[in-house]
């Protein structure tokens, strides 16, 4: 057993401090049970706005937050950085790197990972947008090739080096096609003259017929204007059915040449040995019910991206978003504490808030509950939203001014390549 202080209060165990396990903790603040958080990470990422690390917008530091800062104050709660490789329901406790932990109710918020429908190709070739280390290593490869193109004296490998294929047109793929598109229009003439007679060409690829699928047409239609008035080359109905090293072929028989290749296009649930193989369904996620419990196990819940719950409204699964992950945290909040005093639990229901994506500078769409808005007003809703969702008075100051300073000079301070000795 691992060395956490026993209780006479019922043990509590959250798996990952994301936006859902985060929310939960800070429910049961000072509540009836011993909390013990467990987190491979020693820090709260803020998702986001992963692409603007990966785009050189934003330092990590900006985006990230101790653990251990959150919860200074909190009584009876433990933290351990631990991985939990094994769950032993029967026994109630999990197995993890730095030992057993004990827990009479558990609570998977541990997330997704990239997921890439079975390419070994893709999984090896391309970058993922999922952590705070892919979108660094991300950054690294896209100044590197900017680099190894000015060096270059071949005009074609120049040519591949600054080419960039995006596979997926969500909104992560959507938020770092403009952000980059940017990136190629106002920096590059500026860092590599040598290029100036030069650009990077951005190729943003969807399988169905629009970008922003979650979004309406209007939207999806607004966004897609957005980019190419970026010079983002927008392909949808379009496929990658192969790819390597050096370029992407699509379904249409088009070969992309290519020095990077960004993986936005699908995700999975981060599994963890010793549930049921009847508790999960397509993608990885758990099976959960509208209490949150995990499908066999009473004791044993699931919240955020690895949880899937349908409702009326949503028959295939609620989207992978972090308002659903914190309204789902706030309600298994409320019902565990309800069960301590044997009243019923209340079915979770979601209530969407809405969505919203920003392509680049004075250039976003937005869609609440009862209007739709884009252009310059939906880009300072977008920065406002999530200036005030940042944790830390710190880190939301630091991207404040990062921000008015991109927005007046065209310009970010940011584009380091920091590799290992052994990596440069």
């Amino acid at each position: 057993m691992i060395n956490i202080p026993g209780s006479e209060k019922k043990r509590i165990v959250i798996v990952g401090c994301g936006f859902a396990g985060l929310t939960l903790a800070k429910k049961l603040r000072n509540s009836p049970f011993q909390i013990i958080m467990l987190d491979k990470h020693n820090y709260h990422q803020f998702q986001p706005l992963f692409y603007q690390i990966a785009s050189a917008g934003l330092e990590a530091s900006s985006i990230t937050f101790p653990i251990r800062k959150i919860f200074q104050n909190y009584k009876d709660f433990y933290i351990r950085k631990a991985e939990v490789t094994e769950i032993d329901p029967s026994n109630k406790q999990l197995v993890t790197s730095i030992g057993i932990v004990r827990y009479d109710y558990l609570v998977l918020a541990h997330g997704a990972t990239n997921f890439f429908f079975g390419s070994d190709k893709m999984k090896k070739y391309s970058k993922g947008m999922k952590s705070i280390a892919e979108v660094l290593d991300l950054r690294n490869s896209l100044l590197m090739n900017f680099e190894n193109a000015v060096a270059s004296q071949d005009e074609a490998e120049q040519n591949r080096l600054l080419n960039i294929a995006i596979i997926g047109g969500g909104p992560s793929g959507v938020e770092i096609a403009g952000a980059l598109a940017e990136m190629n229009k106002y920096i590059l003439p500026k860092d590599y003259p040598e290029l100036k007679n030069k650009k990077a060409n951005i190729y943003l690829i969807e399988g169905t017929d629009r970008l922003l699928n979650v979004m309406s047409e209007k939207s999806s239609e607004k966004s897609r204007q957005f980019l190419e008035k970026l010079d983002v080359k927008v392909m949808t109905d379009t496929l990658v059915v192969d790819c390597d090293e050096k370029s992407v072929t699509t379904n249409k028989g088009e070969i992309i040449k290519t020095g990077l290749i960004i993986w936005t296009a699908g995700i999975s649930g981060n599994k963890i040995k010793g549930l049921s193989p009847q508790s999960y369904v397509k993608n990885g996620r758990l099976l959960v019910n509208r209490y949150n419990q995990i499908n066999g196990y009473e004791n044993i819940y699931a919240l955020g991206d690895i949880s899937f719950m349908t409702e009326e409204k949503y028959p295939n699964g609620h989207p992978q978003v972090a308002q659903v992950a914190i309204q789902q945290a706030k309600f298994l909040g409320d019902n565990l504490i309800k069960g301590l005093y044997n009243k019923p639990f209340k079915e979770f229901k979601y209530k969407d808030l809405g969505t919203m994506a920003t392509v680049g500078k004075n250039l976003a769409v937005v869609e609440l509950p009862y209007i739709h808005f884009q252009g310059v007003f939906a880009w300072f809703v977008w920065m406002f939203i999530h200036l005030m969702s940042i944790i830390g008075v710190r880190n939301k100051l630091m991207i404040f001014i990062n921000w008015a300073w991109k927005y007046f000079r065209y310009d970010q301070s940011t584009r380091l390549i920091l590799r290992p000795k052994n990596c440069a």
